[in-house]
Formats: structure tokens, C-alpha cells, sequence
């Protein structure tokens, strides 16, 4: 019986194995990553103009708001299981950025996000798109953005975007990494109004 008993937890624990093998294969390693490396260099950049507050701008306070979004960020890319989602509760359609992992983002994968919807794990959601005369809080207050911009989130980050019902700001539950205008070559910033948005088929990837 203690034979039986051996034998059957040893075949438990190769069990075990075989099928956790797979779900760890698939993780994402996202320090392998250049957001990572990003990130990294952006605490020691601030680290170091911590140590010397007599020879820049940043008040104490600055330095200690960014220092924590940047260890956020670290702490999203060291822990994350999938690659970044984004998540509709704004009541409209968003535009988001996306791609499909291990292909390059060519600065055009703009896609539709239908209210309600989150898109798909398997695909990497690098950002939002938001138009000219958007409320986005804690971009630009409640002011209406005077011209196109995306945020940009890193690798990892299960972002949400809502809509305040007081204010009808966008809020979202994590703050961006990068604020990107049009000219910056990283992204492509199209001109469309929101009422162009809303007319279009939703075509993310999505979650079933």
C-alpha cells in the first residue's frame, strides 16, 4: 500500500509538471523587453537627480510622484502574467493600439474597441487613442484636449478606461507611461473625431 501510495503521488507531481509546463512556456518574459529597460533607466535617471535636488526643477514632490508610476511599472512588467489589455467602460467606441506579440508595431495598428469589451490576452494593447476634444483627467485636467494624442502603457498593464459621469472626463485605473503627440515618430497620430470613432465597426481583438 505505501508502494501504491508512493507511486501515486509521484505520477501526481509529473502530472503536475507536464501541464504547468505549457502556461509557464506561454507567459510573456517582460524584462526581457525594451519597456523594461525603459523603465529602469528612467528610476536610476531620477534616482540620481534625487540625490542632487540643488541642480534641477523637479519639486520633491514630482520626483517622488514619478519615482512611484515608474515602480508601478517595473512592478506590472516583473509580475505580469499576460501581455497588456485594455478594458472599455467609457460608454463609447475606443481606438486602441495593438499587436500581435513577436511582430513589430509599424505605428498604424490602430483598431476599434467596442463599449464593454476588453481585448484579447494574446495580443499586446500599447495604448489609446484620443481626439481632438477629449476630457482626460490627469492629462489635461478636465480641459478638452486641444489636439490628437495616445497614451501609451507598458507591457503587462491591465488598463481601464471610464468615462466620470459628473465631469465626462476619461479616467483611467493606471497612469499612462507616455503621453505621445502627433509628429513623434514612435506612434501614428491620425486626425479622427470621436464621432468618426463611434461610427466605425468595432475590430479588436477581443475577449470572448
Amino acid at each position: 500500500m505505501k508502494l501504491f501510495k508512493s507511486a501515486l503521488v509521484a505520477l501526481i507531481l509529473l502530472l503536475n509538471l507536464v501541464v504547468a509546463q505549457p502556461s509557464w512556456a506561454d507567459r510573456p518574459n517582460l524584462t526581457a523587453t525594451t519597456d523594461y529597460t525603459e523603465v529602469s533607466q528612467a528610476i536610476d535617471n531620477l534616482l540620481q537627480i534625487k540625490n542632487t535636488p540643488d541642480q534641477t526643477e523637479y519639486t520633491p514632490e514630482d520626483i517622488e510622484r514619478q519615482l512611484g508610476e515608474l515602480k508601478l511599472q517595473k512592478y506590472i512588467l516583473e509580475t505580469a502574467r499576460n501581455w497588456a489589455q485594455c478594458r472599455n467602460e467609457t460608454g463609447k467606441t475606443l481606438a486602441v493600439y495593438a499587436h500581435k506579440p513577436k511582430k513589430v508595431l509599424q505605428g498604424n495598428n490602430l483598431y476599434f474597441l467596442g463599449n464593454g469589451e476588453i481585448t484579447e490576452d494574446e495580443w499586446d494593447c500599447d495604448g489609446i487613442y484620443l481626439p481632438t476634444g477629449t476630457k482626460v483627467a490627469g492629462i489635461a485636467g478636465v480641459e478638452e484636449l486641444a489636439e490628437p494624442l495616445a497614451i501609451k502603457v507598458v507591457d503587462g498593464t491591465q488598463l481601464i478606461a471610464k468615462t466620470n459621469p459628473e465631469t465626462g472626463a476619461i479616467e483611467f485605473n493606471i497612469p499612462p507611461a507616455k503621453t505621445i503627440k502627433v509628429g513623434d515618430v514612435s506612434l501614428s497620430i491620425p486626425n479622427l473625431s470621436q464621432a468618426e470613432i463611434d461610427a466605425a465597426s468595432p475590430n479588436a481583438p477581443i475577449e470572448d
